[in-house]
């Protein structure tokens, strides 16, 4: 009698994982979860949310009173001498990266698997939409330098410090290269107007 194949297993999920999935479900953070392909909901792989580490104390539940407490700051609400357009830039290019990351990992729907006519071989259009939008605004930060920082800061949620660290570059160094790459992407995003050298 033959033996039916035994259906894949999924990955074992990484360590704690699954509580932050279960502690961002119970206060409502589901936001940044995505399903993957064995039906799990899990934190998408790369942003600065799934960085983020939620907290509970009163045994690590909720529903029992618990306190949810995060553990790291977001570093653009944390350097206080940011403008408030500086900070918009920051979060929009942050919500483009992680759109894109979202929408070009998603399983395609049956209809597109099948539409053989599309353009982009399939691609569905809010995927190249998403990263389309990534990549311009990636481009407008000009410089390697200053996107390095604005990409460390705005998607992985490095401190300043730990930028500071990495590069080499005093901390001062490294906030005016954040601040530079901010209002490139405030131009960018039509938060103000560009300057004009005179």
């Amino acid at each position: 009698m033959p033996r039916k194949p035994k259906k894949p297993q999924p990955p074992k999920l990484p360590k704690g994982e699954a509580e932050q999935v279960r502690i961002r479900r119970e206060i409502g953070h589901d936001f940044a979860l995505k399903e993957d392909r064995f039906g799990r909901q899990r934190l998408t792989p790369g942003t600065a949310e799934a960085r983020r580490v939620y907290e509970v104390s009163n045994g690590g539940y909720t529903s029992t009173g618990g306190i949810v407490r995060l553990r790291n700051v977001d570093p653009l609400v944390g350097i206080t001498s940011l403008t408030r357009q500086q900070r918009e830039a920051g979060g929009r290019f942050r919500d483009d990266f992680e759109r894109a990351a979202r929408e070009g990992l998603q399983p395609q729907s049956w209809s597109e698997r099948v539409d053989g006519g599309r353009v982009g071989g399939g691609i569905p259009d809010r995927a190249l939409s998403a990263g389309r939008a990534h990549a311009h605004a990636a481009a407008a930060l000009g410089h390697w330098e200053v996107a390095e920082v604005v990409r460390g800061i705005c998607l992985e949620g490095q401190s300043v410090k730990a930028l500071s660290e990495r590069t080499g570059d005093g901390r001062d160094v490294v906030v005016k290269l954040l601040k530079v790459g901010l209002d490139l992407l405030a131009v960018h995003y039509g938060m103000m107007m560009g300057r004009r050298a005179g």
